[in-house]
C-alpha cells in the first residue's frame, strides 16, 4: 500500500549551518510543514535560536530538545504528552489526507493515554464520520475526522510518527 505522505530522512546535520551533529550533542528537533508534507529538521541550539529570532515558529508543528544518540545506545521513545497534544492541536482543521491520518492516530494515542475522551460520533452531510471528543478534566472540545483507516494503515502512520519523534526520519 503506497504512502500518501513523504517525510524526508534526517541528514544528521544542522539544518541551518550544515555542521555534523555528533553523538551526545544537544540539538533541537522539529517537525515542519514543507510543500504540504511533514519533514523532520534538526538544529544545533545556536542555530535554532537564530532561526527563531528570524522566523519564529512559522510552519513548525512540533519542537523538542534532545541529544544525538550514541550508535550503540538502544533507542528510547519518550514523548512528552504536551508535545503530542500540541502536535494534535496544530493539525486541527487540516484537510490533506496525510494530516487527517496523522491527527487521527494522535487522537488514538491520546485516548490510550487517557488524555482525550471520546464522546460520540456524528455523520456529516458529506458522509464523513467525525468523532466528538474532549480533553480529560477540561471542557475543551475537539472534533476528529475518522478516515476509516484499516489496521495496516494505522500501523504505517503510527510507525512514521514514531520515526519522526525518534529521529529516524
Amino acid at each position: 500500500m503506497p504512502k500518501d505522505y513523504n517525510i524526508s530522512k534526517t541528514s544528521e546535520r544542522c539544518r541551518l549551518c550544515g555542521a555534523n551533529l555528533q553523538p551526545g550533542q544537544q540539538l533541537v528537533a522539529t517537525v515542519q510543514e514543507n510543500d504540504d508534507q511533514f519533514e523532520r529538521m534538526d538544529y544545533c541550539p545556536d542555530c535554532w535560536e537564530k532561526r527563531q529570532s528570524e522566523r519564529g515558529e512559522e510552519g513548525v508543528f512540533g519542537v523538542w530538545r534532545t541529544r544525538v544518540p550514541n550508535p550503540e545506545e538502544k533507542k528510547k521513545l519518550f514523548v512528552d504528552d504536551d508535545l503530542l497534544i500540541n502536535f494534535f492541536e496544530r493539525l486541527e482543521g487540516a484537510e490533506e489526507p496525510a494530516k487527517v491520518n496523522f491527527r487521527f492516530v494522535l487522537a488514538l494515542i491520546l485516548m490510550r493515554k487517557k488524555l482525550l475522551i471520546y464522546d460520540k460520533s456524528v455523520k456529516g452531510e458529506d458522509g464523513n464520520e467525525t468523532w466528538r471528543m474532549h480533553f480529560k478534566g477540561s471542557q475543551q472540545r475537539c472534533e476528529v475526522i475518522d478516515p476509516h483507516m484499516d489496521e495496516e494503515k494505522i500501523a504505517q502512520v503510527s510507525g512514521s510518527l514514531g520515526d519522526i519523534l525518534e529521529g529516524q526520519l
